[in-house]
């Protein structure tokens, strides 16, 4: 089992040197990887139709995401760099396919970009993308990102997409895997369809019911689990008499990777009350969990 740690955007504060020593910290410990959630910007709930239903507004810190990871890939040696999940369609994706191109190269092959389609359409509005047909896009923007990564020449004319013999320089010299991430059965469809590996971001119960959604959708589309990733997001509230339990429970559905979660969930309190106290956690985490690590 591959564990990581869910870079805590919103408590660690915006001191760079505390960023250093958390992701320095987790990876002097063990941990497999690094795992960062994505927005651009945040937005008022108050006053919106249709409502705003998620978790973040416009109090919410966000680093951005491909910034960090070249961050990151200066400041450590090992750790993998897992995006959990980047908002593809609000991107353009040529150049997306550029900056994880780059922080690929940069890194040594560390980087594992997962993708989804957000919630928040003020964002979309904000970063001139459509919000309506991001499932649709999304699908697209895969089958781009793969051509980019591999030709160094890449003719494409898509229903969204054109690229006239033009390609990306330096090119990864490998296809970066590509997993999605979501809470619906559509998206639980797609990754079967297209994805390399699916990242589960609920609860315990959520994700492990979710799981057996996901296995259907690879079974209809001929593929084995054992060839596609899988990762949970675990929460350090769940408390250290459940740590090693909900490790084991991925484990024991052919998981790879998990990633410990210290930021509070909706209903969980109002988390930690520092940044070094995301920094200390990591050790608490580990020593419970890490002899099931590999």
């Amino acid at each position: 089992m591959k564990i990581g740690a869910v870079f805590p955007h919103l408590e660690i504060g915006h001191d760079p040197v505390v960023i250093r020593d958390w992701a320095q910290a987790a990876e002097e410990i063990g941990y497999s990887h690094l795992l960062v959630y994505d927005h651009v910007i945040g937005a008022v709930h108050e006053g919106r139709e249709p409502k705003l239903w998620g978790p973040y507004t416009e109090e919410s810190s966000f680093h951005e995401l491909f910034v960090l990871f070249g961050f990151f890939a200066a400041c450590t040696q090992r750790v993998g760099l897992a995006s959990g999940v980047l908002i593809l369609p609000q991107r353009q994706t040529v150049l997306v396919a550029k900056q994880a191109a780059e922080v690929d190269i940069l890194s040594g092959g560390r980087l594992r970009l997962g993708v989804g389609t957000g919630w928040n359409y003020v964002e979309y509005d904000s970063l001139n993308e459509k919000f309506t047909n991001r499932g649709r896009r999304q699908i697209e923007q895969v089958e781009l990102l793969r051509k980019l990564w591999q030709e160094p020449v890449v003719s494409y004319e898509g229903e969204y997409h054109k690229v006239e013999r033009a390609g990306l320089k330096p090119l990864p010299g490998r296809q970066i895997p590509i997993w999605f991430g979501g809470f619906s059965d559509v998206v639980f469809k797609r990754a079967a369809e297209i994805g390399d590996g699916f990242i589960f971001g609920s609860g315990q119960k959520e994700n492990l019911e979710a799981m057996n959604l996901l296995q259907a959708h690879l079974e209809t589309n001929g593929r084995n689990i054992d060839e596609f990733g899988v990762e949970a997001l675990l929460n350090y509230q769940s408390g250290p008499d459940k740590w090693a339990e909900e490790v084991q429970a991925w484990q024991d559905v052919g998981a790879e990777y998990v990633s410990m979660r210290g930021m509070a969930l909706r209903g969980q309190g109002e988390g930690l009350k520092s940044p070094q106290e995301h920094i200390d956690i990591l050790s608490t985490y580990w020593d419970v969990v890490g002899e099931l690590s590999d």
